[in-house]
């Protein structure tokens, strides 16, 4: 219970503080990160199914292929872009400290890089998922 309160008051204190940006990428970059880890675990579960025989591998094959399900694919295109594209901010931060003044900056250029690639990507998931 204590760390569901300290996780409730990092993320209103993440919400409200001066460096609000940093905190934010901060705490998306960790809940992204436990999202991909999620994600190929069900993807190995997936893959472990063969062993079983095609039946089971088909059939959760065939609910993964349906449309709204396939809308799960912008979560993990979201979790793996943004984590990617965070990540890379926060390597190039780390090997040019000199850099760090710049950080809220850095931030915003990697939210831009980040909206860039990923609003493009959705139309093209969305039509893929529901256009014939």
């Amino acid at each position: 219970m204590r760390v569901l309160n300290n996780t409730a008051n990092f993320i209103l204190q993440a919400c409200t503080t001066q460096e609000r940006e940093e905190q934010i990428a901060w705490l998306l970059h960790r809940v992204t990160g436990i999202g991909i880890f999620i994600f190929l675990t069900l993807h190995i579960v997936h893959i472990w199914l063969i062993g079983f025989g095609a039946e089971p591998f088909n059939s959760v094959t065939a609910f993964l292929n349906q449309p709204l399900a396939r809308l799960l694919h912008i979560f993990l295109f979201f979790s793996v872009l943004f984590h990617a594209v965070n990540g890379t901010r926060v390597i190039i931060l780390d090997f040019w400290p000199a850099l760090w003044q710049y950080r809220r900056q850095s931030v915003n250029i990697a939210t831009t890089v980040f909206l860039l690639i990923f609003i493009p990507s959705i139309l093209l998931i969305l039509m893929d998922a529901f256009l014939p």
